[in-house]
C-alpha cells in the first residue's frame, strides 16, 4: 500500500480529481498555500495499492501542467527620496510536487 501526496496548483484540482475519479481511484483535497508565491495550492492525499501507484502518477503528471506568469515583485525598503519601479517579471507555477510513501496500515471506516 501507498499514498501519494500530490501538491498541486488550485487551477489543476479539481480536473485531476475528477480524473483519479474516473480511473476508480479515490482522493482526499486539502487547500493549501505556497511558498514562494504564496497561491493557492491543493495536497491530492491518494491511498493506492501498490499495482496502482504508476496509473495514478500518470494521471496527475497528464492534468498539471506548467504555466507561465506575470507577477510584480514586492519593492524593498526605500530610503527617503529613492525611487523603485517594479517591472513584471516571467515565472513558471503549476506542475505537481508529488511523495510517494509506503503505508503500514490502511482502514477505510
Amino acid at each position: 500500500m501507498k499514498l501519494i501526496i500530490a501538491v498541486v496548483q488550485g487551477e489543476d484540482a479539481q480536473r485531476t480529481v475528477a480524473a483519479l475519479s474516473d480511473k476508480g481511484i479515490s482522493s482526499t483535497r486539502v487547500s493549501s498555500s505556497g511558498g514562494f508565491l504564496q497561491q493557492g495550492n491543493a495536497t491530492l492525499l491518494v491511498g493506492v495499492d501498490d499495482a496502482q501507484v504508476q496509473e495514478a502518477l500518470s494521471v496527475i503528471h497528464d492534468n498539471c501542467h506548467e504555466r507561465s506568469r506575470y507577477l510584480t515583485p514586492v519593492p524593498p525598503m526605500a530610503e527617503p527620496g529613492e525611487f523603485f519601479m517594479a517591472f513584471p517579471v516571467e515565472v513558471q507555477v503549476g506542475g505537481a510536487t508529488v511523495f510517494v510513501v509506503s503505508v503500514d496500515s490502511f482502514e477505510k471506516i
